[in-house]
């Protein structure tokens, strides 16, 4: 939800210090991840406020690993580095313009690729809240991204 830097490694370190002191209270039956996640939210919550801004979201998207996306890296695709470069960065800049509500439901959704049960249980929401925050900062990223092509 900070994206990549020294904020969001402060953050995760400070959550993983909390998640260890208060592991006795994590129930066993319970899914650890959607837990942990939920302490990293609060932490970046408590971040963002106590600076009296509002986070923004710098997520780097890449496109490693999936299947028929380009390699920026690549030397022998500079057109296709260019191009690659160019999309992320405007999805990025149409991510950041999201509510911050619609924002961190798309986030977890699709950067972080948390289930509708997952995402709302780290954001503290019932399910219909995240799929109707997820809907609308969709709908809103499509927007934007016609009049982009427009």
């Amino acid at each position: 939800m900070l994206g990549a830097g020294d904020e969001a490694e402060d953050v995760v370190q400070e959550a993983f210090v909390k998640a260890y002191r208060h592991l006795a209270t994590f129930r066993r039956d319970a899914p650890f991840r959607p837990w942990l996640l939920r302490i990293v939210a609060n932490e970046t919550h408590n971040l963002t406020r106590s600076r009296g801004r509002r986070a923004e979201l710098t997520v780097k998207l890449t496109g490693f690993g999936r299947p028929g996306a380009e390699d920026p890296a690549d030397p022998v695709n500079p057109e296709g580095a260019v191009v690659a470069t160019d999309r992320r960065a405007r999805l990025l800049a149409a991510v950041r313009t999201l509510p911050e509500r619609e924002r961190h439901a798309v986030v977890c959704r699709y950067f972080l690729q948390l289930s509708e049960a997952e995402t709302a249980q780290v954001l503290d929401l019932p399910v219909g809240t995240v799929k109707s925050r997820t809907s609308r900062g969709l709908a809103r990223l499509r927007e934007e991204v016609d009049r982009d092509l427009a």
